[in-house]
């Protein structure tokens, strides 16, 4: 009897609470809509894919290797890498079977191991493209960190090898497996907010051992740009769901940094789209982290700040005299990436970031360095 009259209490507060305005009802709506989300079961294991981690370096091991724990398509079966004390150690943390073990020497004899369905390449700029290319000939799919590679050419060898070897190939652009940034590109699209007249886009950390490999340009490719900065390229992109067809760009180092002795500190550059539209980005590995843009339309703007950190996204829509923070369930973004990757192989589906998208990029930002040395505006 107590349960029930608490249950008919309770519905009748909410219903009178409704009933005071639409503020109330968008609220409740809104709580029944996280709570919902909260009671979601997750579906029971069902297949995984094995996938074989090319670079047991910071991200592998701090980011990558325990998203494993939350995929549901995923399972880590196997390491590459030229520390075998490290790798070793790894093993018996997730299980790695030791003959599941390899160096940068005996990497090609992946092909004879059939646990490994997808590589992921893990690994300096400047050698992804070997080694995705010979996972390609190893028979193997193959998911690579970006940028994709530091020149086009290598961009498109990769695409190539792909295609020889029939096999899908993705590039890890995280972002767009979560759910902020996936809701800012819907809103943004949508013209929910009118249509998108300017974004504004900032990227960048203070980097500091100069001797790490993000400094060294033929690892890297190049500074900020290449690392940090590709994340302001790719949300101008996909927040506009246009290409751009023109840049502008300049750079700056401070004189006598000695981490800076062969790639670029600061780079701003702007994007214009076909549409009229702006785009102003920043990327910098010499501030305090920041990682924010805006998307600015006819009728209110969308706010993401933080917009690409690993945790703690945070949205806000702003409209006349209106301000709303939209809150989603934390995902972990290297997770959902994997599984997607394996849903793609399973179902023979064309992966969401494929390699042409890594391609677009990197021409992107070889205009955008040809701009900055040139100081006048490149078409694209």
């Amino acid at each position: 009897m107590s349960d029930t009259t608490g249950k008919e209490v309770t519905r009748r507060g909410f219903i009178t609470r409704v009933g005071q305005g639409l503020v109330a009802a968008n609220l409740a709506g809104s709580l029944l809509k996280n709570a919902s989300a909260q009671l979601t079961v997750p579906d029971p294991p069902g297949k995984k894919l094995g996938w074989a981690i090319v670079g047991l370096g910071s991200l592998s091991i701090h980011q990558i290797l325990p998203a494993f724990a939350k995929c549901e398509k995923s399972k880590v079966v196997a390491f590459v890498s030229g520390h075998p004390d490290k790798a070793n150690k790894l093993a018996l943390r997730y299980g790695v079977s030791p003959k599941n073990i390899y160096n940068y020497q005996n990497y090609d004899s992946i092909k004879d191991n059939p646990d490994v369905d997808i590589i992921y390449i893990v690994l300096p700029n400047g050698m992804h493209a070997e080694y995705t290319v010979r996972g390609f000939q190893a028979g193997k799919h193959v998911l690579c960190e970006k940028p994709m590679a530091n020149t086009a050419a290598e961009c498109q060898q990769m695409i190539d090898a792909a295609q020889r070897a029939n096999r899908k190939l993705m590039i890890a652009y995280r972002c767009r497996y979560e759910p902020y940034n996936r809701e800012a590109i819907r809103i943004a699209q949508s013209k929910e907010l009118g249509p998108t007249q300017m974004i504004i886009a900032d990227t960048g950390f203070n980097i500091g051992d100069p001797n790490q490999w993000r400094l060294n340009r033929k690892l890297a490719g190049g500074g900020s740009l290449m690392d940090i900065g590709i994340y302001a390229l790719n949300a101008s992109r996909y927040l506009s769901g246009e290409e751009p067809t023109e840049v502008n760009a300049m750079t700056y180092t401070s004189p006598g940094d000695p981490r800076f002795k062969e790639v670029e500190e600061h780079i701003n550059f702007q994007l214009g789209f076909p549409s009229g539209l702006l785009a102003n980005c920043t990327s910098s590995y010499g501030y305090f982290p920041q990682s924010h843009y805006r998307v600015l339309g006819t009728e209110g703007r969308i706010e993401m700040d933080p917009a690409t950190w690993y945790t703690g996204l945070r949205m806000r829509l702003s409209r006349r005299n209106t301000i709303e923070e939209r809150e989603f369930p934390e995902v972990d973004h290297f997770a959902s990436e994997m599984d997607h990757m394996s849903d793609c192989v399973m179902q023979n589906k064309e992966p969401l970031t494929p390699g042409e998208e890594g391609l677009r990029d990197l021409k992107i930002m070889m205009k955008i360095y040809e701009a900055a040395q040139s100081r006048q505006t490149i078409k694209l």
